[in-house]
């Protein structure tokens, strides 16, 4: 999911080519860190953490013109998530993310997770680089994916 304050979109259409194929190198980029509980890595309130965070956020003027929401599946019953914000938000776990990372950008149904975890990691093997850990970015709500036909998840690789 993302968020874009120009529009009244609950998300914007997703461009891939940004992130597709790319080399990112972060330095001490600002995340609110929470967590969701999930059930076999099916998200059950993913809703209700985010629109508390997004309050917060809001609240601190933190929001970036564009925001990432990453998501570490790091657990069947649950994942961290990671919304970028500009300036520590009161209240709020901050965490920051430095390195370099690989991004591929996937798309289709959820269930291709795998599949896309596995085109991931040969992907990173194919660069000749050693893979510490991947983030997935789901680039827009389920909504918002039908309603632009399109379900797009980039995953990003820390190297």
């Amino acid at each position: 999911m993302s968020s874009n304050k120009k529009t009244d979109e609950c998300c914007p259409r997703f461009d891939p080519r940004p992130w597709d194929e790319v080399t990112l190198a972060w330095e001490g980029k600002r995340f609110v860190k929470d967590r969701v509980t999930s059930f076999f890595h099916i998200p059950l309130n993913f809703g209700a953490v985010m629109k508390r965070n997004m309050k917060a956020i809001e609240a601190a003027d933190a929001g970036p013109e564009s925001q990432v929401i990453l998501s570490d599946e790091n657990s069947l019953w649950g994942a961290d998530v990671y919304i970028e914000v500009t300036k520590d938000v009161p209240g709020a776990n901050m965490e920051s993310i430095s390195g370099t990372f690989l991004s591929k950008v996937f798309e289709g149904p959820y269930r291709n997770m795998r599949t896309w975890i596995e085109e991931m990691a040969a992907f990173v093997q194919g660069k000749g680089e050693g893979l510490q850990k991947m983030y997935f970015y789901y680039t827009t709500c389920p909504k918002c994916a039908k309603k632009y036909g399109k379900n797009y998840v980039a995953i990003l690789a820390q190297i």
